[in-house]
């Protein structure tokens, strides 16, 4: 019997290089990879359905699984995870404090983007800044015309703006027309070292490491999807496609602690993996539902109150069946 052979789209990230590399395979399949941005494999999984397998924006993912609409189910892999007290980016001049932001503008890529539901769940939680008390301006970070890649209904009381056709949001913080950006990515006005343009937080690592020592939230940014119609076809898959993910990741952990010569070109990178496993524990980017079912029950309640999902989802309600219940030996 010939090998499954999907297209499979996900970041070029250490922890997917052995899959990519051929050191890990998946049973039964010969993937077809392509390395892409997270921008461009999201709009065409959620505009298209382009993929059979891809990484999936776990904010899109819940709206679309919350509306019975989604063409992919998951499986409990989260390609991306990052703590967010990095991607407020304000005017120093007129931003001081979290409380500055209340009545002010603030540029976003899309509303409803993963990371900026994690931002303002601790914006509200910890510093009382709810979504209403800001006028949201959406677009383009360097590339202006960006919209929302799925519809949205939101409540009322929160106000989406769309930037001017001819402008991008680096470009609108960069002339003042703007007083903050939040992303997952730095408008490229900060990473020119514009004046008046900062983070929010002076020292935004210790902020959320403060944060994860309260909450234990290591905020998932992306889960991994296959095509309903595929995993019905195949129901093998889902399992064989998580088992391999887990091999890939548990390899590239392996390699960053080798410190013999380091794996990657940044200098302190063992010092860090120390620190990090002291803070978060040895499995500190976990995959499975159990080790995430916190992080995810936050996330959703989270998504559910804004109006993002119709209706609150069960973290169970993401993923397949199979890849929740693994055999031991």
């Amino acid at each position: 019997m010939s090998k499954l052979q999907p297209s499979v789209a996900i970041g070029d990230y250490d922890r997917m290089r052995p899959l990519v590399d051929g050191l890990v395979q998946i049973d039964s399949v010969d993937a077809q990879f392509m390395l892409l941005d997270p921008e461009e494999i999201f709009f065409r999984a959620f505009r298209h359905a382009d993929f059979d397998i891809c990484e999936l924006s776990l904010s899109s993912y819940s709206v679309k699984t919350a509306s019975g609409t989604s063409p992919y189910i998951a499986v409990p892999v989260f390609p991306s995870r990052a703590f967010r007290h990095t991607s407020i980016y304000v005017r120093t001049d007129r931003i001081k404090s979290p409380a500055d932001l209340r009545g002010r503008r603030v540029g976003v890529p899309e509303y409803q983007l993963t990371a900026n539901i994690w931002v303002r769940l601790f914006l509200e939680e910890d510093y009382g800044v709810r979504p209403a008390d800001i006028t949201w301006v959406r677009g383009g970070y360097e590339q202006p015309g960006r919209i929302e890649k799925i519809k949205l209904n939101l409540p009322a009381d929160v106000v989406v703006e769309n930037a001017r056709a001819d402008v991008t949001i680096s470009d609108l913080l960069a002339n003042g027309e703007l007083d903050a950006v939040i992303g997952p990515r730095a408008p490229s006005c900060f990473d020119r070292g514009h004046p008046n343009v900062g983070y929010l937080f002076a020292d935004p690592q210790q902020t959320a490491t403060d944060w994860y020592r309260r909450t234990r939230l290591f905020p998932i940014m992306h889960t991994l999807g296959i095509r309903r119609a595929l995993a019905e076809q195949h129901p093998w898959l889902p399992v064989a496609v998580y088992k391999a993910f887990e091999r890939a990741k548990a390899i590239a952990v392996a390699k960053l602690a080798d410190t013999s010569a380091t794996k990657v070109t940044l200098p302190f990178v063992e010092e860090q993996l120390r620190a990090a496993r002291h803070l978060m524990g040895e499995d500190f980017w976990s995959y499975g539902l159990e080790p995430n079912r916190h992080v995810l029950s936050r996330f959703l309640a989270r998504h559910h109150a804004e109006g993002l999902s119709a209706r609150l989802l069960a973290p169970e309600e993401l993923f397949h069946p199979a890849s929740l219940e693994l055999h031991k030996i």
